[in-house]
């Protein structure tokens, strides 16, 4: 499979043929789906999802994903993040069959079932319970490497609500991230732009050399999505450096 990034050509516009049963917001997002070049490229290379592409051109412009790694994917339903991390750091191959004495490991948490798929570990269950850290370091042998988010909350078509939800979403992943994450550590999280998503920025700061913002090629034109790329964890050293001050 080619994980050339670049824009594919377009085609010609497929029209629903039938539109009896569905609403008008339903018709346009399968107009939109039937026409998405990433998404009939998607099926064409065998990614579960057009999102892959997006993880493919964050780590094209950042370089974050390593072999041997150890990765947490947020709210990985279908799995598309987590199938292009499992090739990335080496764990799977091209073909995308599991290779013999891999390094690395991959771990995926979602409300909802996932398919099982070469390279990486599925669990059903609330990233926000309790026991979650803990239980994710542990099926990961060790701190997280990335801790990697596509997660959206259902959109309402209120611009400042669905904003507001997604940020929040964010900022949780962030103190999910900041519980898991070795030293040197990455966060990656979908945020949509709207107002607050610069408070995000600024705190994030406070626990990463390098906190950038970036919207990839393949993300829709006229959405507001963007990703923000915290790399670098402080970790214990800033926690140290806090004490040392207030001493």
């Amino acid at each position: 499979m080619s994980q050339n990034s670049s824009h594919p050509p377009r085609a010609l516009k497929v029209k629903l043929k039938k539109a009896r049963g569905r609403t008008p917001s339903q018709q346009r997002w399968l107009q939109r789906q039937l026409n998405d070049p990433y998404v009939l490229r998607a099926r064409r290379e065998g990614w579960r999802s057009r999102a892959a592409f997006k993880l493919l051109e964050l780590d094209d412009k950042f370089r974050f994903l390593e072999p041997g790694q150890r990765i947490v994917d947020l709210g990985a339903a279908p799995g598309g993040w987590s199938q292009v991390a499992a090739r990335k750091i080496g764990i799977v191959d091209e073909s995308g069959a599991e290779r013999e004495k891999a390094r690395g490991k991959i771990v995926g948490i979602d409300l909802l079932p996932i398919e099982p798929m070469p390279g990486a570990e599925f669990i059903e269950m609330d990233f926000l319970d309790d026991d979650a850290p803990a239980r994710l370091v542990a099926l990961l042998g060790g701190p997280a490497d990335v801790v990697m988010s596509d997660m959206a909350a259902n959109a309402t078509g209120h611009k400042k609500t669905d904003h507001l939800r997604i940020m929040g979403l964010a900022e949780t992943g962030a103190e999910f991230a900041r519980s898991v994450l070795a030293q040197g550590g990455t966060y990656i999280a979908k945020v949509l732009r709207g107002g607050t998503e610069g408070a995000l920025l600024a705190d994030l700061k406070r626990d990463f050399a390098n906190v950038r913002h970036f919207k990839p090629p393949s993300s829709r034109s006229d959405s507001a999505e963007l990703f923000v790329i915290a790399m670098g964890y402080r970790g214990e050293d800033r926690v140290a450096a806090e004490q040392g001050d207030a001493g």
